[in-house]
């Protein structure tokens, strides 16, 4: 998988792959913790080891153990890597129509798992999920493989992963029910549109809470309060916009929402550390996304 991965994530950063939900993740020296923003996904790593750092839990994602998010997240990661032994990383995002298609045959088979949702899980790596990975990664080494065998395979391992030690966690919490279920879909909603004016008491009525009670619930699930998660969300875009696409400060903070470039560039050095030029210049590498240039007329774009 390694031997694959140096050869399918030739640059650091992110590499986007045949498939639009997988992407390669690669770095070559260790970062120290760093805000980021993970879909609901899987997170593989094959060499080298990441540490997740969500409220008072701490993840570890390592060859052995695998990482999946339910909903949306805002976290923190460190990297352990090096020139001779870089990260190398698959990341799989969910797909509701897979991930629920996969759940109604699982609980035909087997019956629904009474378990607790969680927003994110740390998995040992099985032996299987092992086997279904190598195949993918060796599928996508090639045009017309990755074109007939690559989704089945993606939906193999999404399988895995629902089945797996947590399986039952997972599968609760992407069933989208009750009141995680109520938070999840707040979450999409902020997602969708984070550069709208947003009201917090209108999300709650949305989701059938008072707000005291849509507060609590929010922050039992991502850890932090409305107002801050979509705030983070949209220094978040603004950042991958600026890396990504070359869109000044100025440009990117109207885009995502914010009506004062200055309150941006204030909040923005506040949440990251830097303000945007200094973050942008340090993260250029560890954020770019290179496209599947190989295999360009297979890929969908993927914002």
């Amino acid at each position: 998988m390694v031997e694959l991965l140096l050869r399918l994530a030739p640059r650091e950063g992110y590499t986007q792959s045949a498939l639009e939900n997988v992407r390669f993740m690669r770095a070559n020296q260790p970062l120290p913790r760093t805000p980021v923003l993970y879909e609901p996904s899987i997170v593989i790593v094959c060499q080298g080891r990441k540490r997740g750092f969500f409220g008072d839990q701490a993840f570890v994602y390592d060859a052995q153990h695998y990482l999946v998010l339910s909903v949306p997240l805002p976290f923190a990661t460190e990297t352990e890597a090096s020139p001779e032994e870089p990260m190398l990383a698959v990341a799989l995002r969910l797909d509701l129509t897979t991930t629920a298609d996969l759940m109604l045959a699982i609980e035909e088979g087997h019956g629904r798992i009474a378990a607790e949702p969680k927003s994110m899980v740390a998995t040992p790596l099985t032996g299987k999920l092992s086997d279904s990975l190598l195949r993918l990664l060796e599928a996508l080494s090639t045009p017309l493989e990755a074109d007939i065998l690559g989704p089945s395979l993606v939906r193999e391992i999404c399988f895995r992963v629902l089945m797996g030690e947590q399986g039952g966690a997972m599968r609760a919490a992407l069933v989208q029910q009750g009141n995680f279920g109520k938070i999840a879909r707040a979450l999409r909603r902020i997602h969708q549109h984070y550069d709208a004016a947003l009201d917090v008491s209108r999300l709650a009525g949305e989701a059938g809470m008072s707000v005291p009670a849509f507060h609590a619930h929010f922050k039992a699930v991502t850890q932090t309060t409305p107002i801050q998660y979509l705030k983070s969300t949209r220094l978040h875009q603004a950042r991958l916009m600026m890396i990504r696409h070359d869109v000044t400060a100025a440009a990117a903070a109207i885009q995502v929402g914010y009506e004062s470039p200055s309150q941006f560039s204030r909040e923005f050095k506040r949440f990251f550390g830097r303000p945007p030029g200094e973050e942008i210049a340090h993260m250029k590498q560890t954020l770019a996304l290179t496209p599947a240039a190989a295999f360009s007329h297979y890929v969908t774009a993927q914002s």
